[in-house]
């Protein structure tokens, strides 16, 4: 499973990295995502929430 936001849909992103000599090598950008409880539909569920997420109030943790 992707580490995706369920809320607001994050994801981690890619791009290259570049050396003093700007020379290119692949590399990836994570997103900061926490696993928690919340309700979804009236039942808990435990799933990938970004902290922005839980840190804007847009999540009430079960």
């Amino acid at each position: 499973m992707a580490r995706r936001c369920f809320v607001t849909g994050k994801q981690g992103k890619a791009g290259n990295a570049r050396s003093h000599s700007m020379r290119a090598t692949r590399r990836k950008w994570g997103v900061n995502v926490q696993k928690v409880r919340i309700l979804v539909d009236g039942k808990p569920k435990r799933v990938y929430v970004s902290t922005r997420a839980l840190k804007s109030g847009l999540v009430t943790r079960v």
